[in-house]
């Protein structure tokens, strides 16, 4: 396989110099001191090297020599155990949550900087991730003493983290999980046991030792979730000194995917000889048998929900940028003159890279909107604009992750055939990407699970009034521009977007009302693809708005009109081609077909 890191950044820049109010952001306490917009530039232009020249050149090994286990070790490509510390200590990763370090960059940032890293070498990055995934939970809730003795090595990439929920017979249903923590002499620490699988990042060669967050239930605990606790539990047990020693904490075998494989995804043993042990975070009350856990764990959670999206995102855009390169050097067939002419002259191929762009774009305006919401939900003076925007971050988390991950399969299946027959052979870039992105539908909770949170959970946030805002930041926009001209089609297509929405939570709303439950997870999926869809068209028309002004000032002359056309074009095409899809399912969902409520398992044996 050859691999072709092809990202571009122009887009990146438009988003944080023209698009976010990121002046707002470096505004904070926590940021105004290291940064101004003006260094957007030179930040992503250092990351846009490291990436090519660094990062990117790794990515084959992870093909080529994926994780293997041998002997209870697990073994990660050579390459990865410099380039992990590489980007930990140089401070793109983990580093960013050191509440006492200087320079640490906003997630509107820090996550275009992700994107970046994560398409050129999507596997290395995994570790990455997790591990600030992990040491962001001990940050959050661990006491002083925990945080001095774990932090400072997993910002410094001397060791990484994981997050240790599921097991054999557990997967999405965590309340079942059997992994149980018994009290010893100190009331901090507990004898550990349990299986856990599919941990992304479990184990390997690359750290000095690994820190799992682990999810289990303290003997005696409450039935559920509600008796779930989370502990650190390191591979290496970190004694008073600071010296390591093993915890029995066993690699038993590690998947052999589909793709990611230089990702170590590993099947976990705790306490098989009753010497496992590790720390609460938090507390625990058993008077009630109830922990934290479960709240605790939906903070990283959230978190690498977003992450997900963006690992989506940053896989499809990939593969769209290589597509377009190969098609515009692909010489195949003729134009209406008879010349022997480039692919991309064709219709059906611009056709399915504007489909790619548009929607590309579309999903890192949702993630990165996300992105700015969790920055001013969590640095803002405000109080009444912290709690608006953590509402906002509340509705766009499952669009952020489900969006982006459901799209990317279909998005680099369409640059696949872009390649024409090329695009079937591993000399090429697109097959590895379909293989790296399918498992991003199922990581951090399915899609299913994210459109079940968005119609059973985030509709009724507030009886309601959470979601209604965030319906009405929509209606604003069509309101504040209803007098444009140029792009009148583009709104009104929103415009009916939005009202056939509003019919659709409402047919809806009747059904669970007459006792049709088993509609909601019928729908929920695509319903959450059709709020996406209709907060991306915004977004999407936003960036053209600005983009038409910009021409204004430029004129067609200048070297950035084709960038400015082309953000127009994208809003076309999504507003009129992708958008049409709400009020399609708006009128699927009144019509009530029941096929999947009526089917049984026998169904499906012929």
């Amino acid at each position: 396989m050859s691999y072709n890191y092809a990202y571009k950044t122009r887009e990146h820049k438009f988003i944080l110099k023209e698009w976010l109010p990121l002046s707002q952001i470096f505004a904070y306490d926590r940021f105004k001191d290291y940064y101004t917009v003006d260094d957007v530039d030179p930040i992503l232009d250092q990351i846009y090297k490291i990436a090519k020249e660094v990062v990117a050149p790794a990515a084959n090994d992870g093909v080529n020599n994926p994780v293997y286990l041998k002997d209870g070790e697990v073994f990660v490509p050579e390459s990865f155990k410099g380039l992990f510390k590489y980007v930990q200590e140089n401070g793109w990763g983990t580093s960013n949550l050191d509440q006492h370090g200087e320079g640490a960059l906003p997630l509107t940032l820090l996550n275009v900087v992700n994107e970046l890293l994560i398409a050129a070498n999507p596997s290395l990055m995994s570790y990455v991730v997790l591990t600030t995934g992990a040491a962001g939970l001990i940050e959050s809730f661990g006491d002083e003493r925990l945080k001095n003795m774990f932090l400072p090595k997993m910002f410094d990439g001397s060791w990484s983290g994981t997050m240790c929920l599921t097991e054999p017979s557990a997967g999405s249903d965590v309340g079942d999980i059997l992994s149980k923590a018994y009290p010893t002499d100190n009331p901090r620490i507990y004898k550990i046991r349990g299986n856990k699988i599919f941990i992304t990042g479990g184990d390997g060669n690359h750290v000095e030792n690994v820190v799992h967050l682990f999810l289990a239930r303290i003997d005696g605990a409450a039935s559920g979730t509600k008796g779930l606790s989370l502990f650190v539990v390191p591979k290496y047990w970190v004694n008073e000194d600071g010296s390591l020693e093993p915890n029995d904490v066993k690699a038993v075998g590690v998947e052999h995917k589909m793709g990611l494989e230089g990702s170590s995804t590993v099947a976990l043993a705790f306490g098989e000889n009753d010497g496992c042990r590790g720390w609460l975070l938090g507390s625990y009350n058993a008077e009630t048998g109830e922990g934290q856990g479960i709240a605790q764990m939906f903070q990283m959670m959230n978190e690498e929900r977003l992450t997900t999206g963006i690992f989506a995102l940053a896989l499809a855009a990939n593969a769209y940028w290589n597509a377009a390169e190969y098609c515009k050097e692909r010489i195949q067939g003729r134009n209406q003159q008879g010349e022997r002419t480039a692919i991309i002259n064709h219709e059906d191929v611009r056709r399915m890279l504007l489909l790619n762009k548009a929607t590309s774009e579309a999903c890192r305006a949702i993630i990165m909107k996300t992105s700015y919401y969790m920055d001013v939900a969590k640095h803002d003076m405000d109080n009444g604009r912290r709690k608006a925007a953590a509402a906002m971050v509340d509705c766009l988390i499952p669009l952020a992750k489900a969006y982006p991950s459901d799209e990317a399969w279909t998005l680099i299946a369409e640059s696949i055939q872009a390649h024409g027959g090329y695009g079937y052979c591993e000399e090429y870039p697109v097959a590895q990407a379909a293989r790296d992105c399918k498992v991003l539908s199922i990581w951090e909770g399915t899609n299913f699970i994210q459109g079940m949170d968005l119609v059973g959970r985030k509709w009724n946030l507030g009886k309601g009034s959470v979601f209604n805002a965030f319906l009405k930041s929509i209606e604003d926009f069509i309101e504040a521009n209803k007098t444009e001209e140029t792009l009148k089609k583009e709104l009104a297509n929103l415009a009916r977007a939005l009202d056939s929405y509003k019919d659709l939570m409402n047919v809806m709303r009747g059904y669970l009302s007459t006792g049709k439950p088993g509609m909601m997870p019928t729908f929920a999926r695509r319903i959450l693809t059709a709020t996406a869809q209709l907060y991306g068209g915004m977004c999407l028309l936003e960036q053209a708005l600005i983009a038409q002004r910009r021409i204004g000032e430029i004129g067609t002359d200048h070297y950035d009109y084709q960038f400015y056309n082309a953000k127009i074009l994208s809003a076309r095409y999504y507003l009129r081609n992708v958008v049409p899809n709400v009020w399609s399912l708006t009128e699927i969902l009144r019509d009530g077909d029941t096929s999947v409520l009526d089917s049984s398992p026998e169904s499906f044996d012929y």
